[in-house]
């Protein structure tokens, strides 16, 4: 029977914690929390369970992540956020990989809540993403703040399990505009830091192929008006991007 890591990363994570530590504590053999200093209750909910709680300033979305997997014990890991947590059937479906484990790293769908109405189309669900993993086999990568688990080797093999994460996302629309906001933000200085460009017809054209392809080819017509809000913000997070990075470029003079 192996045994398995589960890695959390967290700030101010008092409304959802509870819940992810909830699904994972018959789950996994251990349970790291690195924390970016919370100020609200996330450390004293954090210690009322038998974790590993590290405090660590905020190195970015992906370098917080990779950090976290050095500070596991086991190979093995499951990595959610804060508001994420394992659906009762993808706790079984990690439980029997302890004795049956044969891919490299394993898929599982992401499931969000949005103001209180889980997403099924939107380009929401099904949210494929890899997070139970050898962590000899992968890492944290991707352009902050869109982080994602990749595996080393392009002949890595990987499996899919049943169950959902279940993901407590945005829980009021003034919190998904502070959100849109401020990860358009890293994402422009991300982009502006491997040298992307922000030409004017991206600025057009990329946030109006967003709307399209989120409320009609995913059909997030179908999710009702969560599903507008959701491919205008879709469309207006890509608007900000594109315009904050043509910014960037022009207060450096280049």
């Amino acid at each position: 029977m192996l045994k398995l890591s589960g890695v959390i990363i967290t700030f101010n994570e008092e409304r959802n914690i509870e819940q992810c530590l909830h699904s994972l504590v018959n789950v996994v053999d251990e349970i790291i929390v690195v924390d970016s200093f919370s100020t609200d209750n996330t450390k004293a909910i954090c210690k009322r369970f038998d974790v590993k709680f590290i405090e660590q300033k905020f190195l970015g979305y992906i370098e917080q992540k990779n950090f976290a997997l050095t500070q596991a014990s086991y190979d093995h890991i499951v990595s959610l956020d804060g508001d994420e947590s394992l659906s009762e059937t993808l706790q079984k479906s990690i439980i029997d990989l302890k004795s049956n484990w044969k891919f490299d790293g394993y898929f599982a769908n992401r499931f969000n809540n949005f103001c209180g109405q889980w997403i099924k189309h939107s380009d929401w669900y099904p949210n494929k993403k890899l997070r139970v993993f050898d962590r000899r086999c992968a890492e944290w990568k991707g352009i902050n703040p869109h982080d994602n688990v990749q595996l080393h080797n392009v002949k890595a093999k990987s499996g899919h399990l049943k169950g959902d994460i279940l993901h407590k996302t945005y829980q009021t629309y003034s919190e998904f505009n502070q959100k849109t906001e401020y990860f358009s933000t890293i994402a422009a200085k991300a982009y502006y830091d491997v040298g992307k460009k922000a030409p004017i017809w991206k600025i057009i054209w990329n946030p109006t192929w967003a709307f399209f392809k989120t409320y009609f080819l995913r059909l997030g017509i179908l999710d009702g008006f969560n599903g507008y809000v959701i491919a205008v913000q879709t469309a207006n997070i890509t608007f900000l991007k594109y315009s904050k990075l043509r910014e960037l470029y022009k207060l450096k003079g280049k």
